[in-house]
């Protein structure tokens, strides 16, 4: 199986889907002949045009309405949305507009959008460019939201969003781009509302979403040699989120590490606590333990920011506390 980069996939995956579908097109700031300010989309507009892959003025809510408008007339906009924090100024067309039409029309109308945008810490983009905003998505009924933590769920991810009926919000790692995986070549999407064991254990869960599967496999790793086997949960969508396979999970472990870059207050780690602490509580060896991104304004200072978000050594060492080892 051939490696692509994560940014490398995500393009695929639109190419192939332009291709299979005329109503697809892409619309956002940058994403025609600077390709994105992360360069992912470079070269798109070559192979499709001007009238398919559009460069829109900077008006975050503007851009969105204009795909909200498209999505309910027949068409499956794809539109970029540069960081995720923006996302603020378009709250109301994907809240109260994209979400809500199917309901509020009876079902005679659909809105099949997806929104592209980021998230992250630790890119030295401060306050404003650095937060993962996506539990206020997951927040609201009509809205679906994913976090592909790999290249290969990347792509498949995005071309089951793309064919969703569905407005979908997609959420990519902004310093993932470059991390390499295994894609298949021959044509395959990812389920939305399915979660993956990236790693079999049987003394604890982690259950990481987006770039803190990584973290969460480092820190398994480092488990490993002191006699503790843990197994890593990705999710893969919050909206809609797979809770069998994670009660399944802690009912198999006993122990179970909720690890989300979001803030912790009010966030993720707390929705998927719940979820496990409800559905096995009888098999749970301790409480459920939550990691989050601290609960302050990303700093720019890049000492003080890595200290906001959860490492693979911190998420080890409460392993350690969950296994009565520390």
């Amino acid at each position: 199986m051939r490696e692509l980069t994560f940014g490398q996939a995500i393009k695929e995956a639109l190419v192939e889907e332009m291709r299979r579908d005329p109503t697809v097109f892409i619309i956002g700031e940058d994403v025609a002949e600077a390709g994105t300010v992360f360069k992912v989309l470079s070269g798109l507009v070559d192979t499709f045009g001007r009238e398919r892959v559009i460069d829109s003025p900077i008006s975050e809510a503007g851009v969105t309405g204009l795909g909200v408008g498209a999505a309910m007339t027949g068409m499956r906009p794809v539109v970029d949305i540069m960081f995720g924090d923006f996302i603020t100024l378009a709250m109301d067309q994907i809240v109260n507009q994209a979400a809500k039409v199917h309901y509020m029309s009876g079902g005679k109308l659909r809105v099949p959008l997806v929104i592209r945008t980021t998230m992250g810490a630790t890119r030295r983009s401060a306050a404003q460019h650095s937060q993962s905003l996506y539990a206020w998505l997951a927040h609201i009924p009509g809205l679906k939201v994913v976090l592909p933590s790999t290249p290969a769920d990347a792509k498949g991810l995005l071309k089951s969003a793309i064919r969703d009926d569905s407005p979908v919000v997609f959420f990519e790692d902004k310093m993932m781009y470059q991390v390499k995986g295994p894609v298949p070549e021959a044509e395959y999407t990812v389920p939305l509302g399915v979660a993956d064991v990236k790693r079999s254990g049987t003394d604890v869960t982690i259950v990481a979403t987006s770039s803190m599967v990584q973290v969460a496999l480092e820190a398994a790793a480092r488990l490993e040699g002191d006699g503790i086997s843990v197994e890593v949960v990705d999710p893969r969508t919050l909206m809609p989120l797979d809770k069998s396979a994670l009660v399944e999970s802690a009912k198999k472990t006993g122990r179970v590490i909720v690890v989300d870059e979001g803030y912790e207050q009010y966030g993720v780690t707390a929705e998927i606590a719940a979820v496990i602490a409800e559905g096995a509580f009888d098999h749970l060896d301790a409480p459920v333990r939550r990691m989050g991104a601290m609960n302050v304004p990303v700093p720019f200072s890049p000492v003080l920011e890595d200290q906001t978000v959860p490492t693979a050594a911190a998420v080890a060492g409460a392993a350690k506390q969950l296994c009565g080892r520390a």
